[in-house]
């Protein structure tokens, strides 16, 4: 994925971005404005290390921990690595961040007149990641993806030029929607964590115990949990998809390979029969192409 310009040899955030193609909905497509693609690839960039951070996946070595001021010894801090880390996006605002990446965003802040808010949202999702490893309702899994994923899609609208209240409320909805996808996908991996993302309540209410997600197999009660939780995420892009068609051009392709991202990876969580344990379900690029013709087309 390209897009930032050619990295000079041994840039630091090489390979954060590089992880651009592993997501599952395109982030800076080869169609796009050379200024879009440079501009959310700085933003993906930002995102990218915020959650390497606050999941304890940063490169081995303590480069970045030093970038932020903070001693090798100290980086597996992770709460300590993100308040560092928001120490340094307040310099992007009024004067040198630290770490390459936030150098590279500074611009794209500039240039498009980007406030604080969604950067800080996304720090904020990552420490509440190292105190709250339970989610007891929905609606409290919902409170969550508000900061985890929603100012992502804030940020691509505000990239754009194309913000208004109607957009980020569809935003929202596609992007929470994202974000549960990814939960069902990432059971097992969430769980080595000792994370849960399926809501206490639904587990109870399809009689799941937590022992039921560390099985080498998938059971019954634990599929009907995901299918529902599969069901929500449709209902959320299905509430979203309508942004797709309020926008036009190059960006509409953009937003409909966001959308149809989701639902790809839907479908292949439902065409593995709900069995996530294993690995996470992954879509294959004719079910992605397929989806966004749909999703283009105001189908799906």
């Amino acid at each position: 994925m390209t897009g930032t310009g050619t990295a000079p040899t041994g840039d630091p955030g090489r390979g954060t971005l590089d992880k651009a193609t592993d997501e599952n909905f395109p982030v800076a497509p080869f169609f796009l404005p050379r200024a879009w693609r440079d501009d959310l690839m700085a933003v993906y960039g930002f995102a990218r290390l915020v959650d390497d951070i606050g999941d304890g996946d940063l490169a081995p070595g303590g480069a970045d921990a030093r970038l932020l001021g903070v001693s090798p010894a100290q980086a597996e801090n992770r709460l300590l690595m993100l308040d560092a880390f928001e120490a340094d996006l307040h310099r992007v605002f009024d004067s040198t961040p630290r770490h390459p990446l936030l150098r590279r965003l500074q611009p794209t802040v500039r240039r498009r007149a980007l406030s604080p808010d969604p950067f800080l949202g996304l720090i904020a999702a990552n420490r509440q990641d190292q105190l709250v490893s339970r989610y007891e309702t929905y609606d409290d899994l919902v409170a969550y993806c508000e900061l985890s994923a929603n100012p992502v899609g804030r940020l691509v609208l505000a990239v754009t030029g194309t913000e208004t209240p109607e957009r980020v409320r569809r935003s929202d909805a596609i992007c929470t929607a994202l974000q549960i996808v990814e939960h069902l996908q990432d059971v097992a991996e969430d769980l080595g964590r000792d994370r849960i993302y399926l809501p206490a309540a639904d587990m109870k209410r399809f009689h799941v115990q937590e022992a039921d997600l560390a099985a080498k197999t998938t059971g019954a009660s634990v599929r009907a949990l995901v299918a529902y939780e599969a069901q929500r995420a449709r209902d959320l892009l299905n509430e979203g998809a309508p942004l797709v068609g309020s926008v036009h051009g190059r960006l509409k392709l953009l937003l409909a390979g966001f959308v149809a991202g989701g639902r790809a990876a839907i479908h292949a969580i439902a065409a593995a029969e709900y069995d996530v344990l294993p690995g996470p379900p992954k879509p294959g690029r004719i079910q992605l192409l397929r989806e966004a013709g749909l999703t283009l087309r105001g189908e799906g």
